[in-house]
């Protein structure tokens, strides 16, 4: 597996940011994709992504093979909420491995984790999503959405060896379509993608972000 650059990299950390103004639309409203509740707010945050986004996972969605829809689990995400998940994980990989240096630690929680200040899904950047049937069956990734390298054995890696035929081609099957539509992974988790957004940015060559850390008003 070649060398994957992490989100707390200072190559994605000082890329600089230049916000659009792009609002966010609701995933739940829209034809083309199933929104699944399993981590619903009350606000609604968790079904919000960028305009520009949405519009280029709705061109994915119609690049899928017939009887298959995305389902996405989460699009926007709380500055408050990212700072817990993140703070939490780095807590428990504390606890496993006390031996670690504040850096290191930093960077195996970025693994999984954005650093809060940095973070696409802050920025209703980045949606995460698998594959599922019409009737709402999800296929078989290899891993569930959002098992971080522990849980999975690092079959959470989009490049990862040890799942199944299956998997494997189902994963041929999301990046085909996404990757077209001008998403990108990030090859630590192989249901996270985004556009537009820092990491975006560095993958594309692109001299900056167009979007940034923003507050949904529900």
């Amino acid at each position: 597996m070649p060398p994957i650059i992490l989100m707390n990299d200072p190559r994605v950390v000082d890329i600089p940011v230049r916000e659009c103004g792009e609002p966010l639309v609701d995933l739940r409203q829209l034809p083309f994709v199933d929104v699944d509740d399993r981590l619903a707010d009350p606000a609604g945050a968790y079904a919000q992504l960028r305009e520009g986004v949405a519009w280029r996972l709705a061109r994915a969605a119609r690049l899928l093979p017939d009887g298959l829809r995305f389902l996405v689990t989460e699009g926007y995400r709380p500055l408050a909420l990212q700072i817990t998940y993140f703070d939490d994980y780095a807590a428990e990989l504390r606890k496993a491995h006390p031996d670690w240096s504040d850096v290191h630690l930093r960077r195996q929680t970025s693994r999984s984790l954005s650093p809060p200040e940095v973070g696409p899904h802050v920025a209703g950047a980045a949606v995460d999503l698998t594959l599922c049937t019409a009737s709402g069956a999800e296929l078989d990734l290899g891993t569930p959405v959002n098992a971080s390298p522990e849980e999975s054995d690092g079959g959470c890696y989009m490049d990862a060896d040890g799942i199944s035929a299956a998997a494997r081609r189902n994963r041929r099957t999301l990046t085909a379509a996404l990757a077209t539509a001008g998403l990108v992974n990030y090859p630590t988790e192989w249901w996270h993608w985004s556009y537009g957004d820092r990491y975006w940015a560095l993958a594309t060559n692109a001299p900056a972000a167009q979007y940034g850390p923003m507050t949904y008003e529900g």
